[in-house]
């Protein structure tokens, strides 16, 4: 591995303002890349402050990826900024409820499969035609063990919906010299989220629903732990450079051994 791997490269990541993404944006910009960041919350503005006293070079998008109008901006700011797309790494998502299925209300499965599925098929679509015209490009895709799991089914099958659009994305583009690829994170130790998934507190009952998870992720990995925000970040960046260059249409599962 070289430090330079993005030198020079226009780099998206969305939902870098926390967590995963914000790892993605500063190993990232400490690699040479020019970023462009895009959250909807505030914080993307600290991350980019890291990025500038780390000697990097960003552009800030305030953007709701749920929309097709916020993907846009987004592809739009990284032209008007940069003038092309080399690399569009798709971080949006997150489990916003954690209970079994049955117990989901319609408009809170609706919520899921927008927050974990639109925003990458609306990035997709939107980064394209650019990459199309450039005649390269590589997309990675933040997907989820969770694919397999406990009492997050919406989660599940909107992340089962990306790894679907990875696949078929990789396939229909790889004569116009794009890579596709995702990373299927696995339980991920982090800070807690300043900017919560779910804003109401855990009932009781919700607690131990969500620790089932937490105890199925452990016991599903081989390694039987949670990851480090800096290993699903050394996946991430390993599939967005040059070094998986001969790498498409592939899910890298990233959980200690779980598959997904």
């Amino acid at each position: 591995m070289t430090n330079d791997r993005f030198k020079d490269k226009v780099v998206i990541v969305t939902g870098a303002a926390q967590g995963i993404g914000r790892g993605v944006a500063l190993d990232a910009a400490g690699e040479g890349a020019l970023l462009v960041l895009a959250d909807r919350s505030e914080l993307i503005h600290e991350v980019a402050a890291e990025v500038r006293q780390a000697g990097g070079r960003e552009t800030v998008v305030l953007a709701d990826l749920e929309t097709y109008a916020g993907a846009q901006a987004v592809m739009g700011a990284a032209m008007a900024a940069y003038g092309r797309i080399d690399v569009l790494v798709n971080n949006v998502g997150g489990t916003i409820w954690a209970k079994p299925y049955q117990e989901y209300e319609e408009a809170q499965i609706e919520a899921e499969i927008r927050r974990s599925l639109f925003p990458t098929l609306w990035c997709c679509r939107a980064a394209l035609p650019q990459m199309i015209a450039q005649k390269s490009g590589v997309i990675v895709n933040i997907s989820s063990i969770a694919t397999r799991s406990i009492y997050r089914i919406p989660y599940a099958a909107a992340k089962g919906g990306v790894n679907a659009l990875t696949a078929s994305l990789a396939f229909e583009h790889a004569a116009d010299g794009i890579r596709v690829n995702a990373v299927a994170t696995g339980g991920t130790e982090a800070p807690p989220r300043r900017v919560p998934r779910n804003a109401s507190r855990l009932s009781p009952q919700e607690e131990q629903w969500y620790q089932g998870i937490v105890d199925q992720t452990r016991a599903s990995s081989l390694m039987h732990r949670y990851g480090t925000i800096e290993e699903q970040v050394r996946a991430i960046l390993f599939l967005a450079s040059d070094e998986a260059s001969y790498i498409t249409g592939t899910v890298l599962p990233v959980g200690g051994g779980d598959q997904g």
